[in-house]
């Protein structure tokens, strides 16, 4: 079985074995999407654990994601004051404003990052329906999904086949192109940026009326701009001080905050406490992947991953993140 050879690590990126370093009993593996996915897929995470003993631990704030449990005890997610759970073995986090923690029992999660092009490829269906939600990932994008899914990791009792197999399953859910992809991608691309935090400011960058912009915001990053605006600005500032452990060395907090006392007023809003009292509580896979997805893929958190400018055009065919629930994919 599956759950019975996963080495954590990655084969991809020549990184060092040293950025996944868990506690014993605890493995963590990550994978870039084959090219051809990289527009609507933000990467592939696997975070396992041999342990049963119920265990807490809290994530970031984070766009859309697809977990699917592999001989996992049962799972249960808190978002605000709302839980979630016993969680589907395959499952759909909606996007997030909020930290969340989850409640995990051992096994593997794989973990799907999915981005706002990615979703508008995959549904017609707005994201603001699952802003702050975690739904049955049948209820959400369809049965046939998530059954490819669930059937071909059961199948599977090699952790280096994951990434192809997702590859395989995905290559064939992103074939029809959305007609404001070009908008979405730019929008994408402002929402990762020092500084931009004002939805006029932005309107006017994008060259549509702040009425288009927030139907935008909400059918395809699941959120108002204002909001998703102050997410971003908020992570990026957050994760800096993460990095450097000067947690209150505010010269590292994004330009358009006016002081510490701004910042920290979000930090009430987005993690639901202070940034001090966040990191020291359960975040052992929070600290961890944020160390091994900026090594792999280049940012350290979903919310901060610019998709790529260009992609090659998906085929209807096979093509070419892993450790314990839940992944930040």
């Amino acid at each position: 079985m599956l759950v019975e050879h996963v080495r954590g690590g990655t084969n991809s990126n020549n990184v060092p074995a040293s950025a996944f370093a868990m506690p014993a009993g605890m493995t963590m593996r990550y994978d870039l999407p084959d090219p051809a996915l990289s527009e609507y897929l933000t990467g592939y995470a696997i975070y396992a654990s041999n342990d049963r003993t119920p265990m807490l631990n809290w994530y970031l704030p984070a766009p859309a994601m697809i977990s699917v449990l592999v001989d996992a005890g049962p799972l249960t997610v808190s978002v605000g004051n709302h839980r979630f759970g016993p969680l589907d073995r395959a499952s759909f986090y909606g996007p997030t404003s909020r930290a969340f923690r989850t409640e995990t029992r051992g096994g593997i999660a794989v973990g799907i990052g999915l981005s706002a092009l990615g979703w508008s490829r995959l549904t017609a269906r707005s994201a603001g329906e699952f802003h702050n939600r975690v739904v049955p990932l049948g209820s959400a994008l369809g049965s046939d999904l998530s059954a490819r899914l669930v059937e071909g990791l059961d199948a599977l009792d090699d952790d280096t086949m994951i990434k192809p197999l997702l590859d395989a399953v995905f290559g064939a859910f992103f074939t029809r192109p959305h007609p404001r992809e070009d908008l979405i991608r730019a929008f994408t691309a402002l929402t990762v940026t020092d500084g931009v935090i004002e939805m006029k400011d932005v309107a006017d960058r994008l060259d549509i009326p702040t009425h288009e912009l927030r139907r935008m915001a909400t059918r395809h990053f699941g959120m108002p701009p204002k909001l998703l605006l102050r997410r971003a600005r908020f992570l990026r500032s957050f994760i800096s001080l993460i990095r450097t452990d000067g947690m209150a060395d505010y010269s590292k907090i994004d330009s358009s905050y006016f002081d510490a006392s701004h910042f920290l007023r979000d930090a009430g809003t987005f993690l639901g406490t202070t940034p001090r009292r966040f990191i020291a509580s359960d975040t052992v896979f929070l600290r961890a992947s944020l160390r091994a997805r900026a090594m792999v893929i280049g940012a350290p958190t979903q919310a901060l991953h610019e998709t790529a400018k260009a992609a090659a055009p998906v085929q209807n065919r096979p093509t070419g993140e892993q450790g314990r629930p839940q992944p930040n994919a």
